[in-house]
């Protein structure tokens, strides 16, 4: 699956060519490094690689037969979902230009780690990579009554998951922090 270059796939992609995948979810502006990870461990499965973005301002009404999903806005008068994919597809075709791994990105509805359980089902996903909140009150107050996505995913599914804390990995500014002896 992994090509010289890296190829950004449109949701068109049958999801038989994107079984046993790395899927990352993404938010806009979440840290680099999350994307970077996913892009690791990719490689080193030799999976192709699913970005994806859950819009949770909109929510499930119905699913076709054939996977198509038909949702419909919490609130008719916003569309930011449609606005914050297209900034996670910028950011992820622009960090993944080089990489050498198939990839595409896809845009998923309703709950966060109901909507990446059922994606990584269909594709019998390989690793789940989630990133952390940002820290703040606000987050704080979030969480507590959502609930942590990585948490949920780790007790309803059967998958790894690789959970990528916000700030930057320690070793990667100071490779001598444990010296070996």
């Amino acid at each position: 699956m992994t090509e010289p270059t890296s190829t950004p796939s449109d949701e068109g992609v049958p999801n038989d060519a994107l079984q046993k995948a790395v899927i990352v979810g993404l938010q806009p502006g979440q840290p680099g490094h999350v994307l970077d990870e996913a892009v690791r461990y990719a490689k080193l499965l030799g999976s192709p690689l699913v970005v994806v973005h859950v819009d949770v301002s909109r929510f499930v009404t119905y699913e076709d037969p054939d996977g198509y999903v038909h949702s419909a806005p919490i609130d008719l008068n916003v569309d930011l979902g449609a606005a914050e994919f297209e900034e996670v597809q910028k950011v992820a075709g622009a960090a993944l230009k080089d990489a050498g791994i198939t990839w595409t990105a896809r845009q998923l509805v309703g709950d966060p780690a109901l909507a990446i359980k059922q994606l990584a089902d269909k594709l019998d996903a390989e690793l789940l990579v989630i990133g952390t909140r940002r820290r703040g009150f606000g987050e704080s107050v979030r969480e507590f009554f959502t609930g942590s996505v990585a948490a949920r995913l780790a007790h309803r599914q059967h998958r790894n998951i690789l959970v990528i804390p916000q700030e930057e990995e320690s070793g990667k500014e100071n490779k001598d922090l444990w010296p070996e002896e």
